[in-house]
């Protein structure tokens, strides 16, 4: 039995007469009783036949609207055959054009013009059993791992045109009846795609959970070239709401279209466009669907122990100049165990931009050693921390258990001795905006290998060790000003100590602001940076080696298992 009441039926009628089908007959009518959607089309449009032809009989007995619908019911369920041929001509009623293909000139237009012309057919043709396993054979074939899936609907933007052209066909009838209802009340065809289909898939895919929030997500797309151009005279009565953007194909996107309808009076719309809309020929068409799993963000810490390596791949002229690169020694398990697509990288060392640097590396061997006097592995994870760095993992096909970061973490750390992971975990993208806080607001720790011109001596370098909280003010070095914009920064170097060597090398440990740039400090970068080493010492000095200890970011959270 239908939701429907005595003050629903000229809205019914209008809508059948102007070739609704009977789920949109349904929407327009404000049914919020998903049961009634579900029922296979042409049932509910004997019903609603049967619903207004009983109404004429009786709509002069003083019986209740209760009673009157329990008799709608009745009648429908004893009433096997379908309507005649006089009742279709005379309701308008679509869709029901004879089974033995006699044609004749009314039949024949009946035929014609059996689409609905408010969905354009996709609660007609696109919502039932076939089209559900249809949707889940194509989810299956793509092997994606999930538990739970969301439904996205795309539809095309001339939907919000003919809805609001239907909308106003029936607006005189809603008011003359007084029922207290808006456009916004209309149930939209997403909604009740949704409420048709989302059980018929999740049964075909095994009972997965269909909810309105999931990593994976399928989605089903719809187009109708054919009225393409229902939207165009709205380019015209309010172009304010059709800009061009370099990643849209038409300026017509439903947001636009749903603008301009807001902003447009009656007058206008109708002055423009038929109430009720012209009747397409054909149905909607059906895209391939799309299956998508959101980003994974997994987030831990990094230790790299050769200078050689750099950040990111390094190409120069479309020719690989070195083998590998931390990213990619990260990537490839990630990469192999989700099944991804593809990934980004971005970690909180300031080294690099790709090339390897004989002056700046990033790595957590003891700040007094060399590279070559690191002993073993061990020891080399035992020196420091390491950096937070944060793979964004696109479209992946695997299931993100935690299994599986841990095969990615053992993975990772047994394929080469140039870096080691640690803490490795699957994060929110909210969480990730700790690491870039960092890059700003927290300190750097360094060791940095320097050169003086002028011989000296250990008591040199005493006074630099009782120096806190150093305010330099650096311009924008000569090497980023292609890149970075010409102003002056002001950083401050917390502390310093030195470690003597010989008459013309000492080693310099550094914990500064994040931002600072080492470099420029020891060197001077030609006065660009104030004060500077140069200064310090009175005597030019340049960096051999840059060690980055750590970084000072209490994040991602240590991982004890």
């Amino acid at each position: 039995m239908l939701p429907l009441k005595e003050k629903d039926k000229p809205v019914v009628q209008k809508l059948l007469a102007a070739g609704c089908c009977s789920r949109c007959v349904l929407r327009f009518c404000c049914t919020s009783v998903q049961a009634a959607f579900r029922q296979p089309e042409q049932e509910t449009l004997k019903e609603l036949q049967a619903f207004i032809n009983n109404n004429e009989i009786v709509q002069d007995s003083p019986d209740s609207t209760e009673e009157t619908k329990s008799h709608d019911a009745s009648g429908s369920e004893t009433r096997g055959d379908p309507p005649s041929k006089r009742a279709k001509l005379e309701h308008c009623a679509t869709g029901d054009a004879s089974k033995d293909g006699t044609v004749t000139v009314e039949t024949q237009e009946d035929e014609e013009s059996h689409v609905c012309v408010a969905c354009l057919g996709i609660l007609q043709e696109f919502c039932d059993v076939t089209r559900a396993i249809k949707i889940a054979a194509a989810v299956k074939a793509e092997q994606y791992e999930f538990d739970s899936l969301v439904l996205s609907v795309s539809l095309p933007p001339q939907l919000c045109v003919r809805e609001h052209s239907c909308w106003l066909h029936v607006k005189k009838e809603v008011r003359e009846k007084c029922m207290s209802l808006s456009e916004d009340d209309v149930i939209q065809v997403k909604e009740a795609f949704k409420w048709v289909m989302q059980g018929l898939i999740a049964k075909e895919l095994g009972g997965v959970a269909v909810v309105t929030k999931s990593l994976f997500e399928v989605g089903v797309e719809f187009s109708h070239p054919e009225t393409d151009s229902d939207c165009y005279f709205l380019a015209s009565t309010c172009p304010n709401c059709f800009k061009p953007t370099k990643n849209k194909q038409s300026v017509f996107t439903r947001m636009a279209v749903v603008k301009a309808l807001d902003k447009i009076s009656d007058f206008a719309f109708l002055k423009h466009y038929p109430s009720p809309p012209a009747r397409p020929s054909r149905h909607c068409v059906q895209q391939d669907v799309q299956c998508l799993h959101v980003s994974l963000f997994i987030a831990g810490r990094y230790n790299k122990f050769c200078r050689s390596l750099p950040q990111t791949p390094w190409v120069i002229d479309g020719q690989r100049r070195m083998e590998s690169s931390v990213e990619e020694l990260i990537a490839a398990p990630i990469l192999v165990t989700f099944r991804a697509d593809g990934f980004n990288f971005s970690s909180s060392w300031q080294g690099g931009r790709g090339r390897p640097d004989p002056w700046k590396w990033s790595s957590v061997c003891d700040g007094a050693a060399e590279s070559s006097q690191i002993q073993s592995q061990q020891s080399r994870d035992e020196a420091a921390s390491g950096g937070p760095g944060v793979h964004v993992v696109n479209n992946s096909q695997s299931s993100p258990f935690s299994y599986a970061v841990c095969s990615c973490f053992q993975t990772i750390n047994a394929s080469s001795d140039k870096i080691r992971v640690r803490d490795l975990q699957i994060v929110t993208r909210e969480a990730t905006s700790r690491m870039k806080e960092g890059e700003e607001e927290k300190t750097k720790s360094y060791t940095a290998l320097v050169w003086t011109h002028k011989a000296i001596q250990r008591e040199d370098l005493s006074f630099m060790d009782d120096i806190k909280d150093l305010t330099l003010n650096q311009k924008t070095p000569l090497r980023v000003l292609h890149r970075r914009a010409l102003a002056v920064r002001q950083r401050v170097i917390h502390s310093m100590s030195t470690r003597f060597v010989d008459a013309h090398h000492f080693y310099l440990g550094l914990k500064t602001q994040a931002g600072t740039y080492i470099k420029e400090f020891v060197h001077g970068d030609f006065g660009r940076t104030q004060p500077n080493m140069c200064e310090l010492l009175k005597t030019d000095t340049d960096i051999l080696e840059l060690d980055v200890e750590s970084v000072d970011v209490d994040w991602p959270p240590t991982v004890t298992d």
